[in-house]
């Protein structure tokens, strides 16, 4: 027997084990036990996943979940609440978050009440994660992939979109959706229903099924995540694969649906400066128009873009030039602003400047609704540029 057919036979015998091994257990799963199970917790008793959990694989994929979250919670997340709580006395009932891929963290920390959370990226929601139908054999590869997709975020607080796709994609959990599972339930969330939606052009919301997303059959495809916290107050999470651009938004109906939804806060975050653009002028403007509260870093919408009679706007932490990636964004009339203004304290880490000290934010406020004093003097960013000049 050559080698050749030993290789072949070989690898037969290894798809076949894969492909036909048993399911990982028998049973119904909802999505909440999906979630908690890929976010490492504790099952609900009686839930079908429960044995699971008794498996030395998902005793270490808790373990790590575990200790990553305790760290992030502390360092990051439990700061941007009581920022959160000191600088956001009013919200709207709807968050717009574009350039978000599946961060729903900072969204929820920072917007903890909102109803309707609308995020929007590049990736594609992927299957509806259920554990039951997984082959076992398959399921500590899945679990190491999906820690490898959120190294980014426990170490940097953004995700690196490559490294997320190269992680998830092509694999049985697939997609945005295993991580949205992980941050809902980290969140102490309780998912109770999850379902693709697709939009129309006048941005009507539409049912869609799993073929929808991976033929391309619609410019605007998602999901539709309904969920619970601790009090019990139910809230929606839309997120959508859509293209922001001039030319995407310009047929998908994606504004139109953002629109429907009145008057909304937004987060900009990480969003590599896509909005400095002429090219992603349209979601630009309607975040000017449509939003009462933009909480964004530097990557968001360039400073010179807010009207000042329209706009209160407050700087946190310090503004340093872009990373290298993106040092041609660097925006004198915002170093100028921040000298100027002498900023609140930031206390913890935003956008690409990660480490220590480096990050900034900006809240900006329609004038009705900002509870910031307009200072006498304030510099108008015509005339930014100069000051930062001296």
């Amino acid at each position: 027997m050559n080698s050749l057919l030993i290789w072949r036979r070989s690898v037969i015998l290894f798809l076949s084990v894969i492909l036909l091994a048993p399911p990982a257990f028998a049973g119904d799963t909802t999505p909440n036990d999906n979630a908690r199970f890929l976010a490492g917790m504790d099952a609900v008793p009686g839930g079908a996943l429960e044995p699971l959990t008794k498996d030395k694989t998902f005793v270490r994929h808790s373990d790590y979940f575990n200790r990553a979250w305790s760290g992030l919670d502390s360092t990051q997340l439990a700061r941007v609440r009581a920022w959160s709580t000191e600088n956001l006395k009013k919200t709207q009932s709807s968050l717009l978050y574009m350039f978000s891929g599946p961060d729903f963290l900072y969204a929820n920390a920072l917007f903890p009440k909102t109803a309707t959370y609308v995020m929007a990226g590049l990736e594609l929601p992927g299957d509806i994660p259920d554990i039951a139908k997984l082959p076992r054999s398959s399921i500590p590869q899945e679990l190491a992939a999906l820690r490898g997709s959120l190294n980014s975020v426990f170490s940097y607080s953004f995700f690196i979109t490559k490294e997320m796709k190269k992680r998830l994609y092509g694999r049985r959990l697939t997609g945005t959706l295993p991580v949205l599972f992980v941050f809902l339930a980290r969140s102490g969330k309780t998912i109770e229903s999850v379902n693709y939606v697709y939009l129309d052009e006048d941005g009507a919301v539409h049912p869609a099924d799993a073929t929808a997303q991976a033929e391309a059959k619609y410019d605007t495809v998602g999901v539709k995540i309904t969920f619970s916290g601790d009090d019990r107050q139910q809230q929606t999470l839309y997120y959508f694969k859509t293209d922001l651009s001039n030319e995407g938004t310009g047929h998908s109906g994606f504004l139109k649906f953002c629109e429907q939804l009145g008057g909304s806060d937004s987060l900009i975050k990480s969003a590599s400066y896509l909005l400095h653009s002429d090219g992603f002028s349209r979601v630009r403007n309607f975040l000017l128009e449509h939003s009462a509260t933009i909480v964004q870093d530097d990557s968001g919408i360039p400073l010179k873009k807010f009207d000042m009679k329209e706009w209160n706007v407050e700087p946190f932490g310090s503004y340093v030039r872009p990373i290298s990636l993106f040092q041609r964004n660097y925006q004198a009339d915002l170093h100028g602003f921040f000298a100027k203004r002498h900023p609140h304290p930031l206390r913890f880490s935003f956008g690409y400047q990660w480490r220590g000290g480096k990050s900034m934010m900006l809240l900006a406020m329609k004038e009705a609704a900002s509870p910031y004093a307009q200072p006498k003097g304030l510099v108008q960013p015509a005339k930014l540029e100069e000051v930062s000049r001296k």
